[in-house]
């Protein structure tokens, strides 16, 4: 009603406020807004805890010196195979006075940082085998050791960054406008139309590809439904196989995109044994493995 309209645009305006101030302080504290902020920014009290968060974590006082806790994040990221975030943590890390000879592979970096491949590797992909001993092992005395201070913070890092590996796959996050592959990212406003994917937004010609397929497996669809009136004494069964074979055909090609062999070596330099992945916590008919419960 046209009673509400006055209070809507109050809200509207509050919420355009809070957003340019949280994009001003991000750019005032990095430097840049990255790509992750600008989509977080369609919530901006979502944003505003998770920017708080990220600064706590990366900028303020700990036991972490600042380039180990973003080689941390490129570990992390790297366990996830996700390029944007090694790509934007490598910038960080240089940032910050990390030694660039650690970039050219895990094998590079300290035998401290080394050490905590396998807990990363586990907490990625199967966080409840992890034991006591795996803690025990990273804080026994020695050259190597981490004291509780530092491993808590290393692992907090590593959780993080293994959650937001996530949420740039799920937003289809690309890469910044000065890094490889790189799009802009338009500010999200409440009055556009078009959504934050639009053309020369983070989307990109990925975005229209992936409709068209979609138009696509669409149209194919309907004339199997066409065919299906034609043609009497097709049964569920029959169509049920046609339309999983449309599907696999026009869906299930991989893009061409996903094949850059040079973007994955930059990221699987950071990883040890790639070939370990989920798996199933339970499966029927075998025991559960045991977990590590902290009260």
């Amino acid at each position: 009603t046209p009673l509400l309209s006055p209070s809507r645009q109050i809200l509207q305006e509050g919420a355009e406020s809070s957003l340019r101030q949280l994009l001003i302080e991000a750019f005032v504290s990095a430097g840049r807004v990255d790509n992750i902020t600008m989509v977080m920014g369609l919530h901006p009290q979502y944003l505003s805890s998770f920017w708080k968060t990220q600064y706590l974590l990366l900028r303020m006082d700990g036991p972490l010196p600042y380039h180990k806790r973003h080689y941390i994040a490129i570990m992390a990221a790297a366990r996830h195979q996700c390029s944007y975030l090694v790509g934007l943590h490598t910038a960080e890390f240089l940032q910050v006075g990390g030694n660039p000879a650690w970039l050219q592979g895990l094998h590079c970096a300290p035998q401290k940082l080394r050490n905590l491949n396998e807990i990363n590797k586990l907490l990625a992909h199967r966080p409840w085998l992890i034991t006591k001993e795996h803690i025990e092992a990273l804080l026994k005395t020695g050259e190597n050791s981490w004291s509780l201070a530092e491993l808590v913070q290393a692992l907090v890092l590593l959780t993080h960054y293994h959650s937001l590996a996530s949420f740039v796959f799920g937003c289809g996050i690309n890469p910044e406008e000065d890094q490889d592959g790189g799009h802009a990212c338009r500010p999200p406003s409440p009055h556009s139309d078009s959504s934050p994917a639009s053309d020369d937004g983070m989307g990109g010609s990925g975005g229209k590809d992936a409709m068209r397929e979609v138009e696509v497996l669409m149209e194919r669809m309907k004339l199997l439904q066409e065919s299906q009136l034609e043609e009497e004494g097709v049964t569920q069964e029959e169509m049920a196989t046609r339309f999983e074979l449309e599907k696999t055909e026009s869906l299930l090609v991989a893009p061409s995109d996903l094949a850059d062999h040079s973007l994955q070596s930059n990221v699987l330099c950071f990883v040890e044994d790639p070939e370990f992945g989920y798996k199933d916590f339970t499966r029927r008919g075998e025991q559960a493995p045991p977990t590590f419960r902290a009260q």
